[in-house]
């Protein structure tokens, strides 16, 4: 079987969390025969470094624009980065030619429009992941992600319509989201829709592996520090400067704390305001800005590993992939209570949550984690115990490989329709 992923974006440089998932999916699906290929976007600042062809993958490029009169070039390239509505003569012509039996959108909007119109004139089935939600969206990340529109002109709406992106949702024949509350949106808008509850992966024996070694000799900065660490793309929805700001409060009752936060800087706009927030306060010595690390290498793991917590911040967080390299890493994790998190942590038992807008929880949480010993090493264990269990990449992939295969055998019958659920499907009680 051979399968074709499509991305909006892919640049190894801005590193996240989507690539993250399509590389380890890319990684499973060959431990069950299953081949894929990556269509992406042309990139002219890539490198040789290209972790999904090194997965397996092949990485076919695309030509693609956004169709916007009138915003600066440091608009479009925000657009571009984090929210842009692409569209591109090329793909569709170029998975009409893939030869694949199942076509997995990673991206909505015009993208997916394409990718499903493709997928259509081939008979092959069509299934879109939402990496970054579609209705579980907080109002204020909506507001910034659109904000680089701001005194441009969208000329692309027909485009659109051509597609039929407002319907893609509603058309395709599956929809994996990473967590319930998504889930349960989705299925009561689209009552006769499939919607897979689909989690992330992890390669739970990788991250197992002691880094820390490697991440001593890379950053020796760290010697002797109490690390909270954050993995993230320096973009709005991770919160970052929220996160600087809450520093010098933690300092004062943990003075040898470090605050680690590691990502890649896809958002002009975050990185000038984390850095300026680092100076005001005065804090060059106690936050570390490792810039984008390579997924699964061993200076990334190694500071998970040698971390007293793991934290996240975030307003939005659909899913929360670090959240699993914490817990494969023997971490314990703090997290916001956005959809994902809280649909993946159990608090008190694989985590600790809190609500951005009570802010003596969050530090409430840190306290816990930096001295109650008992609840640290209780914490570890049982977060350890159910990744392994749950979220290991073989375990994942293969219950998206039989999703493709009772797929495709539908659509082998003439006149079948794709089975609909109306309610939510949770791969793991339903497929394992």
């Amino acid at each position: 079987m051979q399968a074709s992923h499509i991305l909006r974006k892919y640049d190894p440089a801005q590193w996240g969390g989507t690539e993250t998932a399509v590389q380890r999916l890319v990684q499973g699906l060959q431990m069950h025969g299953i081949s894929s290929s990556v269509h992406a976007p042309q990139n002219h600042s890539l490198g040789d470094m290209d972790p999904l062809r090194d997965a397996g993958a092949r990485v076919q490029r695309y030509r693609a624009f956004v169709p916007v009169f009138g915003i600066s070039a440091a608009q479009r390239e925000a657009l571009i980065s984090w929210g842009g509505n692409l569209f591109s003569f090329d793909l569709f012509w170029q998975l009409r030619a893939s030869g694949a039996d199942v076509m997995h959108s990673h991206a909505l909007n015009r993208i997916a429009g394409i990718s499903l119109m493709a997928a259509r004139t081939r008979g092959v089935p069509h299934v879109i992941t939402l990496h970054g939600g579609a209705l579980d969206i907080p109002d204020e990340v909506s507001a910034k992600l659109t904000a680089p529109l701001k005194g441009g002109f969208e000329w692309g709406k027909a485009l659109g319509a051509f597609v039929r992106s407002r319907h893609v949702l509603k058309n395709t024949d599956a929809i994996f989201t990473c967590n319930s509350r998504e889930a349960a949106l989705l299925q009561d808008k689209y009552p006769r829709q499939r919607i897979i509850v689909q989690p992330h992966s992890v390669p739970a024996a990788q991250y197992a592996a002691d880094g820390r070694a490697a991440a001593l000799k890379a950053y020796p900065q760290i010697v002797g520090r109490d690390l909270i660490v954050k993995v993230a793309r320096l973009d709005p929805a991770k919160n970052l400067p929220w996160l600087v700001r809450q520093l010098p409060a933690i300092k004062r009752r943990h003075p040898r704390a470090m605050l680690v936060l590691i990502g890649a800087g896809t958002t002009q706009s975050v990185v000038e305001e984390l850095n300026r927030e680092i100076a005001r306060l005065g804090l060059g010595n106690d936050v570390l800005l490792t810039g984008g690390l390579e997924s699964g290498c061993a200076e990334l793991i190694g500071l998970i590993q040698s971390a007293r917590l793991f934290v996240l911040c975030s307003t939005a967080e659909p899913f929360g992939i670090v959240i699993l390299e914490a817990w494969a890493a023997g971490t314990p994790v703090l997290s916001s209570r956005t959809s994902g998190p809280a649909s993946l942590i159990e608090h008190g038992r694989t985590g600790l949550l809190y609500d951005l807008d009570h802010i003596a929880d969050f530090h409430s949480g840190i306290d816990t984690l930096m001295i109650n010993n008992k609840l640290h090493r209780h914490l570890s264990s049982e977060a350890l115990e159910h990744v392994r269990a749950e979220y290991d990449v073989p375990t994942v992939a293969g219950r998206v490989a039989r999703v493709y295969e009772d797929l495709i055998e539908a659509k082998k019958i003439k006149g079948s329709k794709i089975p609909s659920h109306r309610q939510p499907v949770h791969l793991a009680a339903k497929l394992s």
